[in-house]
């Protein structure tokens, strides 16, 4: 149950500072010298306010993998990190393909507390690429699907994803393509290119991701429906999105915090935390996605959150798991390569963090300007500081993040779900005064 609070002196989003208050879950009012008897008050001096971040691409794991990580656990790593929803993937053990498995998510993350969690259907059973998963009855069931995914698996019978297409097409549906052509990728253990040549690993081609984007755009054109590009990380992808776009095709894309920052020269130390699925591209491909993501061709950032127990990062590079997490770092990174290279603002961040994937996944009540009557969804944000990212940074079951040791720049204070309050992690009236 959320309480009365007042917020003061936050820096709103294209406006002076002002004071907000908080009650049963909603923004009541908006100005300067509020107050309210008997509420907790927030000093949100130097903070900036965001719209509570929503993450179109994260990997909860349960049911089935709780060793990596628990919707709980996950959904507290997501409000320490300053996001309100999340959006979780559907390989799980069952994988999310039935009304039955979307509906349990949708339980758990209720019985949580800590951020909206919101499934992602499976396009096929079992994630195979086989068959149509029950697409009809996961959009109708209480979890009320509407993005759609076999991430992890590239959807690469080109029939198969027409189908997928044209059927969530009738609802306004979205098919969020993994695009990884396995032919081009059997083996592979790095970006393509001259790291890879040096090093005597099996390199992973742009192209193999680019000709699939390229293929799928086609089809979407084709059925006039709805595609999502998934993990973008090169500068042929970007190029591609940027003509569809223009061509007037209906597709969206994300690129996720680490594709915007680190680089495939990370990999010559062989440390596993930075192998990844796409992987680490070229210093070109970095500057390229941000571009893109400045001029709108990459419509969201996407956290990608992938946790994997210490056992499948601490061995040997060959044998390592693909993945990061990336929930608690992802704003901070952002902030770094975008913020501060002044190629977007705050204003950029709260639509590509929050705005722009809450429109794309269909959620509601959430991504909405910070203004009187709207929900209480709300990070509040200290641009100021610097920091190393540790793991005390770090809030859910896995500690695989690329970001370890490394200076970043800002801190979520506070996050509010609902109107409720949560620092580090933990709600404040449950726990912090308890």
């Amino acid at each position: 149950m959320s309480e009365t609070l007042v917020i003061t002196g936050a820096q709103l989003l294209g406006a002076e500072r002002a004071d907000m208050i908080v009650e049963n879950g909603l923004i009541t009012d908006i100005g300067r010298g509020l107050s309210r008897a008997g509420a907790r008050v927030i000093d949100a001096d130097g903070l900036v306010a965001l719209p509570g971040l929503v993450d179109l691409h994260t990997h909860l794991r349960e049911p089935g993998y709780e060793a990596s990580e628990t919707i709980l656990t996950g959904t507290r790593a997501a409000a320490a990190g300053g996001f309100t929803a999340v959006f979780a993937m559907p390989n799980t053990s069952p994988v999310a393909d039935t009304a039955g498995v979307v509906e349990q998510e949708l339980a758990l993350g209720d019985a949580a507390g800590y951020a909206t969690v919101q499934p992602i259907g499976a396009v096929t059973v079992g994630q195979k690429g086989e068959r149509l998963a029950e697409l009809g009855a996961m959009a109708t069931s209480r979890a009320q699907v509407r993005v759609f995914s076999d991430d992890g698996f590239c959807v690469f019978d080109p029939l198969i994803m027409r189908r997928a297409l044209e059927y969530v097409k009738s609802f306004g549906g979205v098919i969020a393509q993994h695009a990884q052509d396995p032919r081009l990728t059997e083996g592979a253990q790095m970006n393509e290119g001259t790291v890879s040549a040096e090093l005597g690993l099996a390199g992973w081609p742009a192209v193999a991701e680019e000709s699939i984007i390229a293929r799928d755009v086609l089809l979407a054109e084709h059925v006039g429906s709805r595609l999502h590009v998934c993990h973008l990380s090169t500068a042929g992808s970007v190029d591609i999105i940027r003509w569809a776009k223009k061509r007037g095709i209906d597709v969206t894309a994300e690129v996720t915090p680490h594709h915007l920052l680190l680089t495939d020269e990370l990999v010559r130390g062989y440390d596993a935390r930075y192998k990844v699925n796409p992987p680490l591209r070229r210093e070109e491909d970095v500057m390229a996605v941000r571009e893109g993501l400045a001029d709108g061709t990459i419509d969201i950032v996407a956290t990608d959150h992938a946790p994997h127990p210490s056992e499948h990062k601490s061995c040997e590079w060959q044998a390592a798991a693909n993945g990061m997490v990336g929930l608690e770092s992802a704003l901070r990174v952002v902030h770094q390569s975008m913020v501060q290279t002044g190629l977007i603002g705050w204003e950029d961040v709260a639509r590509v963090m929050s705005a722009a994937p809450a429109r794309i996944g269909r959620l509601s009540g959430h991504g909405l300007p910070l203004e009187a009557g709207a929900p209480a969804q709300i990070t509040l944000y200290d641009p100021s500081v610097v920091g190393v990212f540790t793991e005390s940074d770090l809030h859910g079951r896995s500690v695989n993040s690329p970001y370890l040791g490394r200076d970043l720049p800002g801190r979520v204070e506070y996050t509010m779900h609902h109107g409720v309050l949560t620092v580090d992690g933990a709600h404040v009236v449950e726990e912090l005064d308890a």
